[in-house]
């Protein structure tokens, strides 16, 4: 059995490591076979890919986008796709632009509660130039005694209902699923049991997912209970949708899973990875 992990971040959005870093980890960590799946950006995949050949780590093009579907916000995992595609460049640029109004948003309800200077907080975490995300409010709130740790943090703060809590449009699943094929990838719903859907609205983006061209679901992930992975194998086969795994790893402190410390794929799932061509060090 391979090592497989699909689902991973680096310092191009929300994650502690860079791009090379991230590879020397997983190698550490015997994976060998990576997907890097940064928040709606591609950018790091080309130092990613030149490390990985080093560590004789197949690495899988990816990437995460954010959509909002019904009122709510779902992340839609690209594998294999190609980084260049200019539809999902363009589309990809388009959300980047987005998370900086929602940063202004998120700084605004910040400072209705007393706490200033988030805004400027945030991106010093996030660095200049680089992808905003919530994840570098709640360092900033962590580095200023607000919570003891970042997972705290969106208990107390930045979710619907508690201060710093900012809505946002972000792109369609459609137009996720479309960019994802388009490039010749394959889309799949991340951590589908952290939207906390009931049966009747999981049911419908399921269905709706399937007929807009997804073809798979995260069933591992640190976000899913050993009941919540079975119910998710479950809607996986019975909806002939393929199985994902990833650790959605994002750095030294801030992860349930690390890089690779994944359990099997559950008995009758058909691995995303069924029909690739996985060489170590593919090109």
């Amino acid at each position: 059995m391979l090592n497989i992990d699909l689902h991973c971040h680096s310092t191009i959005s929300d994650g502690l490591l860079t791009p090379s870093r991230l590879i020397e980890h997983a190698a550490l960590r015997g994976v060998e076979v990576l997907a890097l799946t940064d928040h709606d950006d591609v950018t790091g995949l080309v130092e990613a890919r030149i490390a990985a050949r080093e560590k004789n780590i197949t690495l899988i093009n990816g990437v995460e986008i954010s959509v909002t579907w019904r009122g709510r916000t779902l992340h839609i995992l690209g594998l294999g796709i190609d980084p260049e595609y200019p539809p999902l460049q363009q589309g990809l640029a388009s959300i980047r632009a987005g998370r900086v109004e929602r940063a202004r948003n998120i700084a605004a309800q910040l400072d209705r509660f007393g706490i200033t200077g988030s805004f400027e907080g945030a991106y010093a975490f996030a660095g200049d130039g680089r992808l905003i995300g919530r994840t570098h409010f709640a360092r900033f709130l962590v580095a200023k005694g607000h919570a003891k740790d970042v997972r705290s943090v969106f208990k107390k703060y930045l979710i619907k209902g508690k201060p710093g809590y900012a809505p946002h449009q972000w792109t369609t699943l459609a137009e996720a699923i479309g960019w994802i094929r388009g490039s010749g990838g394959q889309a799949i719903i991340a951590h589908p049991a952290r939207y906390q859907l009931g049966k009747n609205v999981l049911e419908a983006l399921l269905n709706e997912f399937c007929e807009l061209g997804g073809v798979g679901l995260e069933v591992i992930s640190p976000s899913h209970t050993p009941d919540q992975i079975n119910l998710f194998a479950h809607h996986a086969q019975r909806l002939n949708l393929l199985a994902s795994c990833g650790s959605d790893y994002h750095g030294p402190g801030e992860s349930y899973f690390d890089l690779g410390q994944l359990p099997p794929l559950p008995a009758g799932c058909t691995p995303v990875w069924r029909d690739w061509k996985i060489e170590l060090a593919l090109s």
